[in-house]
């Protein structure tokens, strides 16, 4: 994991989204436990605070839960949801503007389909 401190994002929402990429990448499977804000504080030097905001993020968008006296762990089904709304975030933020920069080149469907084709294989 790795935090940058001198970077326009927030600690906490790095420290949330880290956490998520892990989740997709399977290291941290669902029901499984997640590394204690303590421990990401001590690890990082940052505030238990900021580690605490992170978490309590990924609480409210149903990504973990907190086991009392226990710690944190991933939610059933926590893969598929943080897929789901990236995929939506996805749509909107590449997909939307390349079809309105497209429509604005003239590009037809088949010449956009092209170049995502030649993209991929790279």
């Amino acid at each position: 994991m790795q935090l940058k401190m001198d970077g326009e994002k927030p600690i906490f929402l790095q420290f949330a989204e880290e956490i998520e990429e892990n989740i997709l990448k399977g290291i941290y499977e669902e029901e499984t436990q997640i590394p204690s804000t303590t421990e990401v504080a001590v690890k990082f030097k940052i505030n238990p605070a900021t580690a605490n905001r992170g978490v309590n993020l990924l609480v409210e968008e149903g990504i973990i839960y907190k086991k009392r006296g226990i710690g944190m762990f991933v939610v059933s089904g926590a893969r598929q949801r943080i897929i789901s709304r990236r995929k939506s975030a996805f749509y909107d933020s590449y997909i939307l503007p390349l079809l309105t920069e497209s429509r604005n080149l003239g590009l037809s469907r088949q010449e956009v389909i092209a170049m995502i084709e030649k993209g991929y294989g790279r």
